[in-house]
């Protein structure tokens, strides 16, 4: 084969729709979306294999159609754009994995690592209020944990429902964020003036102590911090009233 176009005035009417109807299924071919061309390109060589002998002219055309500039730039953009997608895809997957680890490990560290005791409670001279005591313990072996302290909120019960009363860190120990190396405590004072507090114990107040913690491993942190919150639930006894010992019942979470 020369390898050059054959003469139309040559041609009889059968040659002439033939070679149409090929030159119309090459144009479609340049306008198919690329996958259909990749696709194609990897049936090529089964086709040839399977063609009778009288297709050769035409597989030559098709084939001198795969090597047209236009036709190997497309295959290679699909191909390199299959390829960055596959990278990117690959990329996402294992820094979406890193990132569930990473969670997991900060609360498991917040949840098991982090200690919080409520230490003790005491009167206050005023006679109607009382200071408590929490401390955090970080028994983690990665390192400090960066602690968000929230107010602490106290609530009463009175009848069937949980009454908030008035409550205040010490010299401002109980807020803002703490570096947790092993250890800290602070001080917060609260003021249980609720009437008609439900008295599950005769002559005590059913208290609940709520500690609301934000814990990261940075002190900077983006996305990586949970919430640690811990309840406490306490019997104490009245403001005012004569104490006996013991001045407060801890009691299990329910």
């Amino acid at each position: 084969m020369s390898g050059q176009p054959p003469d139309p005035a040559g041609l009889s009417s059968e040659q002439k729709d033939a070679l149409i109807r090929d030159l119309r299924r090459q144009l479609a071919a340049l306008q198919r979306p690329k996958r259909e061309l990749l696709d194609e390109l990897r049936e090529a060589p089964r086709k040839a294999a399977a063609s009778p002998p009288g297709t050769s002219m035409k597989l030559g055309r098709h084939l001198g159609l795969w090597r047209s500039p236009v036709v190997l730039g497309v295959v290679v953009a699909v191909m390199l754009a299959f390829a960055v997608d596959a990278g990117v895809g690959r990329y996402q997957a294992s820094l979406a994995k890193q990132q569930r680890q990473a969670r997991l490990q900060l609360e498991n560290a917040a949840m098991r690592s982090l200690y919080v005791e409520l230490k003790r409670i005491v009167a206050e001279p005023d006679g109607k209020s009382f200071r408590m005591t929490l401390a955090l313990q970080n028994t983690s072996p990665d390192g400090p944990l960066y602690v968000m302290l929230n107010p602490v909120a106290v609530y009463v019960q009175s009848g069937m429902s949980w009454r908030q009363v008035p409550s205040k860190p010490v010299d401002g120990g109980g807020v803002g964020v703490v570096t947790l190396a092993k250890a800290h405590s602070y001080d917060v004072v609260f003021t249980p003036d609720v009437e008609n507090w439900a008295e599950l114990i005769p002559g005590y107040m059913h208290v609940r102590i709520q500690d609301d913690l934000l814990v990261s491993r940075r002190a900077q942190p983006g996305d990586d911090v949970v919430e640690r919150r811990t309840p406490f639930y306490v019997y104490l006894w009245p403001p005012g009233a004569a104490a006996t010992p013991p001045l407060f019942i801890p009691m299990p979470p329910h």
